[in-house]
């Protein structure tokens, strides 16, 4: 559950810099890219939703448990990213073909770029650290 809490973090902190950027730049594919991360760590709150629920114990209803409910939370995840995701690139991408603009501002994407690579450099080693304890000793 670290990890999923760590991405979500990195996610939302990673949105706010795109956000930050879109609006000193204007830069359309900056408010793409903040909507996409918007879409990460909403990603990361299902999972975690399927997580919890699937840890309840079993019930009359469920006398088995209630196990299986993060793969369904992992679906609906699959489906929103997808449709979000590929929705916003299509919609970026024919906007652009549109109305085509000259690359300005260039250095905010670096920044923008470098930000996020130590953000998600954190939350991956939060993972590394997590799958080190939970293999135990065992190979990977």
């Amino acid at each position: 559950m670290p990890a999923i809490l760590a991405a979500i973090g990195g996610n939302l902190a990673i949105a706010c810099v795109k956000f930050v950027a879109a609006s000193v730049t204007g830069s359309s594919a900056m408010i793409a890219e903040g909507i996409h991360s918007l879409v990460d760590t909403g990603n990361g709150a299902l999972l975690l939703i399927g997580l919890r629920r699937g840890e309840r114990r079993p019930d009359a209803a469920h006398p088995f448990g209630h196990g299986k409910e993060l793969y369904f939370w992992t679906v609906v995840v699959a489906v929103i990213v997808f449709a979000v995701g590929g929705g916003m690139s299509a919609y970026e991408g024919i906007v652009h073909l549109l109305h085509p603009r000259a690359v300005a501002n260039v250095h905010w994407s670096y920044l923008v770029l470098g930000i996020a690579a130590v953000i998600e450099a954190a939350s991956w080693l939060v993972a590394v650290r997590q799958f080190q304890q939970a293999r135990e000793g065992r190979g990977i």
